[in-house]
């Protein structure tokens, strides 16, 4: 993969640039190795410099996903003081996004110059970073290699659309920043409503990304409408590209996912023979739980809180909008970033 471009300049002190990018390869989690078979894949790790201030580009190469922006950020000592000692000392934050092997705007991918990750998911860990004081240093993963990371501790912190789920919280810690809304998306002739009841998907076929909350959520569908003698096909693709060449030409009927996602992509392709459309729109934990979006860490070792506070401190002073509003993102704002809120249940995870 490519090298990917600083984007985050400092101000008021300088501190050496780093002579070279590292590359990251990260082991599949029970799934495969980096590299190998099965959807395994590294990436690149992007490091930038950090002072008492810093200008954070945001939207960069994105190809029009995004409103780009350049906003500045000022490092919150009381907050960096939280910061555990080792995250401190080593001056970086290492951010893992799970976006290979081809990514999804506006969440996170590849930019237009082939070299830039961008996406709302890494700039609001540059954003945070900055709070810190820390250099960002980004590694861009397979979803399914993101916790490997975390568990072996080459990863900090992952910002890459994950689900506060309780499961996950039996060895993770969360720091929300964003709902977690999904939507199931058609062809625009498809007459399908979804108001996230399953049984208005029996005998059809749906894709998801395997090895994701969504393949969790489309299986228990799946499990439930068999008790009841009714079918749910589910089925996996490469990319992003390959699910949706499928659903044109009719292989599925529908494809699981997260609404920016496919809100982006049905504003993409309106007006064209691919058109596609949102069936419906549903909280990433249930009728009964609006599903949260976290910032991922290593359960009790002690980087929540600072994280915590870094987004709220972008909350309050704005940047926080800023950031959702470049990405047209504003729909999934949440008032305040909450540690380990209340997420989706067991029985659906």
């Amino acid at each position: 993969m490519p090298r990917t471009p600083a984007r985050v300049r400092t101000r008021h002190r300088s501190v050496l640039r780093p002579a070279a990018i590292t590359a990251l390869c990260v082991l599949a989690v029970g799934l495969s190795a980096c590299g190998g078979g099965g959807g395994g894949g590294g990436g690149k790790a992007e490091k930038t410099p950090v002072s008492g201030g810093s200008t954070v580009m945001i939207g960069a190469a994105s190809n029009g996903a995004a409103s780009p922006a350049s906003l500045e950020v000022a490092e919150v000592a009381r907050i960096r003081a939280e910061l555990p000692a080792r995250v401190r000392d080593s001056g970086q934050l290492t951010i893992g996004v799970g976006y290979l092997p081809a990514g999804a705007a506006p969440i996170a991918f590849l930019g237009s110059d082939q070299k830039t990750l961008t996406g709302a998911e890494p700039d609001l860990g540059r954003l945070v970073a900055a709070v810190l004081g820390l250099r960002p240093v980004l590694q861009g993963v397979t979803f399914q290699n993101l916790f490997v990371g975390i568990d072996s501790g080459r990863t900090d912190v992952a910002f890459s659309n994950v689900t506060d789920t309780e499961e996950r919280k039996q060895k993770y810690d969360f720091a929300s920043y964003r709902e977690d809304n999904l939507a199931i998306e058609v062809r625009k002739n498809d007459p399908l409503v979804f108001r996230g009841d399953y049984h208005a998907l029996a005998g059809r076929t749906v894709a998801v990304r395997a090895g994701t909350n969504l393949q969790r959520i489309a299986l228990d569908w799946q499990t439930r409408l068999k008790a009841e003698g009714k079918t749910l096909t589910v089925k996996y693709f490469q990319d992003p590209n390959s699910t949706y060449l499928a659903l044109s030409a009719g292989r599925v009927d529908a494809y699981l996912e997260s609404n920016p996602a496919i809100a982006y992509h049905v504003a993409k392709t309106a007006g064209t023979p691919q058109a596609t459309r949102v069936a419906g729109v549903f909280s990433g934990a249930g009728p009964q739980l609006q599903g949260l979006i976290c910032a991922t860490t290593k359960k009790d070792d002690g980087l929540v809180k600072p994280l915590a506070d870094a987004i709220n401190r972008l909350v309050q002073d704005g940047t926080y909008a800023r950031w959702l509003a470049a990405w047209h993102l504003e729909k999934e704002a949440v008032p305040a970033s909450r540690i380990n809120p209340p997420g989706l249940p067991p029985s659906a995870s």
